[in-house]
C-alpha cells in the first residue's frame, strides 16, 4: 500500500491521468472499426451474390409438369396481389406449382376439417340415397343404442362350431 498523497486540482474539477490513454488512439481505433465494418459488409454482399449466381447456374431443370416456370418465387407478380383472404395467392400457387402443394394456411385448413367432421357427426344425411342408407347424429345413435341394446348373434351357430372344433381336437389327440 502506498502512502503517497495525491494532490487535488485547484480548479475543483477531477482530472484524469493523461499518460494512460490518448484521445487520438481512441479515435483511430473507432475509425479503423468503422472501415473494417464497411469492408466486411461489401465482402459478405459479394459472397452472397457469388453464391446466388452459382446456385442458379447449378439449378436442376424445372419439372415438365410446370407450365410456365417462374424465375423468382420469393415475390408475387403484380397480377397476383394478395387480398385479405389470400385467395389471389392460392390462385397463384395453383397456376404456377404442380400438385401436391404445401399447406398455405394450416390453421384455417384444420378449422375447415374440424367443422366438416362436426357437421358429419351432428347432422342427418344420406350416405347412399339409392340404397336408403342414412347417417344420424351421434347423440341420437347413442340414445337408440341405449334403448334397443347391442345386436347379438344367436348362440346355436356359435356353439355348433365350437363343438365341431372340440371333436376334431379329440380325434387328433387319439392319433
Amino acid at each position: 500500500m502506498s502512502n503517497d498523497i495525491h494532490p487535488v486540482p485547484t480548479n475543483g474539477h477531477p482530472d484524469f491521468e493523461r499518460r494512460d490513454i490518448r484521445i487520438g488512439g481512441v479515435l483511430y481505433f473507432m475509425a479503423g472499426l468503422a472501415i473494417a465494418g464497411i469492408l466486411i459488409h461489401f465482402i459478405i454482399a459479394g459472397l452472397y451474390r457469388f453464391l446466388e449466381n452459382r446456385s442458379e447456374a447449378h439449378q436442376q431443370a424445372v419439372s415438365p409438369l410446370v407450365t410456365n416456370p417462374v424465375r423468382d418465387t420469393r415475390s408475387l407478380p403484380p397480377q397476383f396481389k394478395t387480398d385479405a383472404e389470400g385467395t389471389d395467392y392460392q390462385k397463384y400457387l395453383q397456376k404456377n406449382f404442380p400438385a401436391p402443394q404445401l399447406e398455405i394456411d394450416e390453421r384455417t385448413q384444420l378449422n375447415k376439417v374440424r367443422l366438416q367432421e362436426e357437421n358429419t357427426l351432428n347432422t342427418y344425411d344420406y350416405v347412399d340415397q339409392n340404397a336408403g342408407t342414412v347417417r344420424i347424429p351421434i347423440d341420437r345413435a347413442m340414445d337408440l343404442l341405449v334403448q334397443r341394446g347391442l345386436p347379438t348373434r344367436s348362440q346355436s351357430g356359435g356353439s355348433a362350431a365350437a363343438a365341431g372344433a372340440k371333436g376334431a381336437e379329440k380325434e387328433a389327440n387319439k392319433k
